[in-house]
């Protein structure tokens, strides 16, 4: 009986001892274990204008840079374009300095030359006529025909048309330009200027160039094809954000949160990455197909982002990969 009864102690005391360590285990659990998939942004990159694809300057596979040129299209029209405008902006800009300088010192004096010269034509017109008419009062209208005394006065008034029209213009020489030709001329140079700017940006936009890092998947056209804004030339998928897409359930939910850290673990990679937790939804939704989780897949989850650093440019997309959130940080 004795004996019995030793066994039934030692027996509760292993059972014991077993409670005590799966609780003791239980209560050493301090990581959030998720699994999901590298996301990748991409995007599809096309000319903005339609024209012929001179050159591409990447395959699949290559590593761009931002501001990196990837293709270009043939120029020529845009460059003579250009060339066109930039010429009509120095013509329009010597026509601003003249009229900014005003009449020359030489211009001045042709225009009082042309005045003195008008006096001295009024002068004679005047004498003649005055001539005629001596002598017809003279000889009492026997001596000069009436033709001859109406032609002198026609000549003398235009002698003095002409000579009011060359004091004007020795008046206008002298005060220059009006401002409002000078205004005009300037509206008329902001014009040209901003149709060579307009120019200088369709140039500049024959050339296809990288918005970030990234690395080109596909190249949809090639050398000699026809590019328009409907058509992608390349497919580029960007080296930076990276992210892991996981779902958590409202338990986890309660214990991880936006800036929190993360452990990466990647089959492949002999290293772990970090990351951070970028975005959580705040609508749940039912566990995708696709997801690994321990829960029923009817479970209600939230949708979380993982930011992960990857300098390295490791990660591929979709790659599976494992989220570590230790719950003792």
């Amino acid at each position: 009986m004795g004996k019995k009864v030793s066994i039934l102690l030692v027996g509760l005391i292993v059972v014991a001892v077993g409670f005590y360590g799966f609780y003791k285990q239980d209560e050493g659990a301090s990581d959030i274990t998720l699994y999901g998939n590298v996301d990748i942004r991409q995007v599809s990159l096309a000319f903005t204008q339609s024209d012929r694809i001179e050159s591409l300057e990447v395959e699949e596979g290559d590593q761009v840079k931002a501001g990196q040129v990837i293709a270009s299209l043939d120029n020529t029209i845009y460059a003579l374009q250009l060339q066109q405008s930039q010429a009509q902006i120095a013509a329009q800009q010597a026509l601003v300095d003249k009229l900014k300088a005003g009449a020359r010192s030489q211009e001045v004096a042709q225009a009082k030359a042309e005045v003195s010269q008008q006096q001295a034509t009024v002068k004679i017109a005047r004498a003649r006529l005055n001539r005629l008419l001596s002598v017809e009062n003279k000889t009492q209208g026997q001596g000069v025909s009436a033709q001859d005394i109406d032609e002198a006065r026609d000549n003398l008034t235009m002698a003095l048309a002409s000579l009011d029209k060359a004091k004007a213009n020795a008046s206008l020489v002298q005060e220059g330009p009006r401002k409002e030709d000078i205004a005009q001329a300037q509206a008329q140079l902001v014009v040209m200027q901003s149709q060579a700017d307009l120019l200088k940006e369709q140039l500049a936009r024959t050339q296809l160039v990288a918005p970030s890092d990234g690395v080109v998947r596909a190249r949809l056209l090639e050398p000699g094809d026809i590019a328009s804004p409907q058509k992608p030339v390349v497919s580029l998928a960007l080296t930076s954000p990276k992210w892991i897409r996981v779902y958590v359930n409202e338990v986890q939910l309660a214990s991880v949160t936006v800036g929190k850290q993360a452990r990466i673990i990647v089959d492949g990679l002999s290293t772990e990455l970090t990351g951070t937790v970028a975005f959580i939804s705040s609508v749940a939704e039912f566990t995708p197909k696709n997801v690994e989780t321990e829960d029923l897949r009817t479970s209600l989850v939230y949708e979380m982002r993982v930011r992960v650093n990857d300098d390295e440019n490791r990660l591929k997309l979709g790659m599976p990969a494992t989220v570590v959130f230790p719950l003792g940080d």
